[in-house]
């Protein structure tokens, strides 16, 4: 009989604490590993007691180091002291009694029935009347924006309820972030990695308009978003700098060969000589730094396979608008017209060309 392992990070948790997890260790299969992240020192009679059933283990950290430092600690704990035939996998919940105990279980043996590398969220319903304001725009903001970055809808991005298996903890004991981030990063490393991802439904609770949070709206949040955008703002970085690479060498060459070829190709010219130079310099950053995909051999055909195709829209483009508009300045027009194209590169590059098997 495979074990629920439930890994709880805690920071100064009401006494309630002990009654629940009296009420989760009476089912058979679970056994607990409860992180004491820096509670205040007349909280520590709370762990004590709770040390003193056998299905429990109390890891603490002198000072608060975050949640993502607790459930990595958690995590390391699990694959260093439970076999594969012990546990398939954890459950990570939170200390504040939000997460019904039905739905951990319930959670926890649908892990241990996974043959591949799988991430179980627990999903909450942000449409009823109990959620907090804040918590409901913040979650369908986030949801959203994860959307469009990442290709993949997740319904509660910053659910605590969930479960991995041994493959995944192993993959997420090195991930960065010490604090709210690391949920996320979590998300992100399982959509870069194709691991399969489940939503299941749980009941949606929330105590006292969620006073009981130990989340900073202003700093967690800035993390978490950091995180999120770090991608992209890479391929901004990594965009610009070839952007201006090629917009250089565009108008050197425009001027240089503007009334001494056909008129014809004096757009068209100057486009391909720039973009050669540039996309080349372009790949090996987006490939290396922004994407940071080394092993597959054939990306860079993918990625001249589109490159090929932008050069084309662009130069399609901006002929049109130029000799339609007759603007004296065509760098102006190509500056537009690369901008829009470099979203939806941003996008092919991260489903397609680089994308991870």
């Amino acid at each position: 009989m495979k074990k629920i392992v439930v890994i709880i990070p805690a920071l100064n948790p009401s006494e309630d604490f002990i009654e629940y997890i009296k009420k989760l260790t009476k089912y058979e299969k679970v056994e607990l590993i409860i992180i004491d992240d820096g509670s205040k020192q007349e909280l520590k009679y709370i762990f004590n007691k709770i040390a003193e059933n056998s299905k429990c283990t109390v890891i603490t950290h002198e000072f608060n180091q975050g949640k993502g430092k607790a459930l990595k600690d958690g995590m390391l704990y699990f694959l260093e002291n439970y076999s594969r035939k012990k546990a398939n996998g954890i459950v990570t919940a939170d200390s504040d009694g939000q997460h019904n105990i039905d739905d951990i279980i319930c959670i926890g043996e649908k892990i241990n029935k996974q043959n591949t590398s799988t991430l179980i969220l627990g999903t909450r319903n942000f449409n009823l009347e109990c959620v907090p304001s804040k918590s409901k725009k913040g979650n369908k903001l986030t949801s959203c924006l994860f959307k469009i970055l990442y290709g993949k809808k997740i319904h509660d991005t910053q659910t605590g309820l969930r479960a991995l298996t041994r493959d995944f903890v192993e993959g997420c004991v090195n991930l960065p972030g010490d604090r709210y981030e690391f949920e996320l990063q979590m998300l992100i490393e399982a959509v870069k990695n194709g691991i399969n991802i489940i939503q299941c439904d749980i009941e949606t609770i929330y105590f006292d308009n969620n006073a009981e949070t130990h989340f900073r709206p202003i700093i967690d949040s800035a993390r978490i978003y950091k995180v999120m955008f770090r991608q992209f703002f890479r391929f901004i970085l990594s965009g610009l700098s070839s952007c201006i690479i090629d917009l250089v060498l565009f108008s050197i060459l425009f001027n240089v060969l503007n009334g001494r070829i056909k008129e014809s190709l004096v757009i068209c010219v100057p486009t391909i000589g720039a973009r050669i130079i540039s996309s080349l310099y372009n790949y090996l950053i987006n490939r290396g730094i922004v994407f940071n995909e080394n092993k597959e051999k054939n990306t860079i055909v993918k990625y001249y396979v589109l490159c090929i195709v932008q050069v084309v829209a662009s130069y399609l483009l901006v002929d049109i608008i130029f000799n339609n508009l007759k603007i004296v300045y065509p760098t102006i027009i190509k500056f537009i017209v690369d901008a829009f194209l470099f979203f939806v590169s941003f996008q092919v590059q991260k489903k397609w060309v680089f994308k991870r098997k």
